[in-house]
């Protein structure tokens, strides 16, 4: 368990929050580029780490994030007009561009040279493979694009997509690293066609070791395969809210198979954009697999056009009981909604304070330990590591059998790195 004092340093993620000021030293994934595809198109609300934005794509190309306000009476503008490089309230027409810059005030008298002093905050962006990221730390501290192998892949062999969550980042995150609960949440005995593991359900007390590493951690679960063998599922945490899942089947070439992983970011303390990310190194997607790990109906869906689930807390997720008591061990359909009824379950932010942790817990209790600690140091003055080199982000996930004899971290090595830039 938490203390009360941890658990809100844990998920508060605000201005001035010890967690909220850790992630604006990270790269974050904001939007996908279709939702600003077009130049002088209509901007788009944001929200991110309980800050209101707008984003939009002006005449050149370029994207914007920026305060949601005008600077002037503090008009909202995302009602403003996208024309001309330039965002212009519609209240009394001040313009701003991508840099946060006021580059008109036409009400004021001709020649009023205030213009070129008045700012609204902008935040630095970068799009890469249909993303859009947003760097909202100090200026002088901007660190490099983190170099997920995703984000380089050539189009056919990559995807992105991202749903609404209504809970707090750091639970939704706890889900995403805990490999102990694929073998109940995610279990079934009717027929899909996805894919499933037979050591998942013949051996449902994994062991854990977890090693801290440069980019975060590394959280290797171990059940028992056949006689003198371990079947081993490695999934990667990456700071400051990333996972990597391992190929799911009952052994597949985890160096051929693609991967997924997901990214957690803050809407604000009580919702969270869950990305999730696809990366088939050794081979194109035909267009059915597209469909299914990028589009709105696949397996990360279904969502409206706001990206939010179809299947949610609103509506219970549509729980079929039915189903739960023959086939379905919750009765929810789809791996997603099933993570997100559980997370979701335990109330906008789950109180730490009342939980009995096990020995499965141990990537759990090593995640909160290692944010907590980079929360102090930066208070203290120094700033994250893991920021600085986007090159440690170059790694996978992975599943395989091994002997007994031979330590994950060496049976595993050449698979869990990266192809090379």
């Amino acid at each position: 368990m938490l203390s009360k004092a941890d658990n809100e340093r844990l998920t508060r993620v605000g201005p001035g929050t010890p967690m909220g000021e850790l992630f604006r030293r990270f790269w974050m994934p904001a939007l996908l580029s279709e939702e600003v595809a077009e130049r002088d198109g209509a901007p788009v609300r944001l929200r991110l780490l309980g800050e209101d934005l707008v984003a939009f794509r002006d005449t050149q190309g370029r994207i914007g994030i920026v305060d949601a306000y005008c600077a002037h009476r503090r008009a909202g503008l995302y009602f403003g007009r996208n024309e001309d490089c330039g965002l212009r309230c519609v209240y009394h027409g001040w313009k701003f561009n991508v840099d946060g810059e006021c580059v008109d005030m036409p009400a004021e008298p001709q020649g009023m040279s205030a213009s070129t002093r008045v700012r609204i905050k902008a935040y630095k962006t970068a799009e890469r493979n249909g993303v859009v990221w947003v760097y909202m730390g100090p200026p002088e501290s901007e660190p490099a694009l983190p170099d997920f192998e995703w984000s380089r892949l050539p189009e056919r062999q990559h995807t992105a997509t991202k749903r609404w969550q209504q809970c707090n980042w750091a639970q939704a995150v706890e889900g995403g690293i805990d490999s102990s609960h694929i073998s109940f949440l995610h279990s079934r005995t009717e027929k899909t066609a996805l894919p499933s593991n037979k050591y998942h359900a013949s051996d449902r007390h994994p062991v854990f070791e977890v090693q801290e590493t440069d980019y975060g951690l590394r959280i290797a679960a171990r059940r028992n395969a056949e006689p003198g063998t371990y079947y081993w599922r490695v999934t990667q945490f990456l700071l400051p809210f990333y996972s990597m899942i391992p190929p799911v089947g009952d052994f597949p070439e985890s160096s051929r198979e693609p991967y997924d992983g997901h990214a957690w970011v803050p809407i604000d303390d009580e919702n969270t954009w869950t990305w999730s990310f696809s990366a088939s190194p050794a081979r194109a997607y035909d267009d059915k697999e597209l469909e299914f790990r990028g589009g709105r109906e696949g397996f990360w869906g279904p969502v409206d056009e706001q990206y939010r689930p179809l299947l949610n807390r609103d509506n219970d997720y549509h729980i079929d009981r039915a189903r739960q008591r023959t086939g379905n061990f919750t009765g929810i359909d789809g791996i997603p909604n099933q993570d997100a009824a559980v997370q979701e379950s335990m109330g906008p932010i789950v109180d730490r304070t009342k939980e009995r942790l096990g020995a499965s817990d141990r990537g759990i209790v090593q995640f909160r330990r290692l944010l907590l600690r980079l929360a102090r140091e930066l208070e203290e003055g120094t700033p994250p590591a893991a920021a600085a080199d986007g090159r440690l982000y170059n790694v996978r996930s992975a599943s395989l059998l091994l002997p007994e004899d031979v330590p994950v971290a060496t049976g595993a090595a050449s698979l869990l790195a990266g192809a090379a830039p």
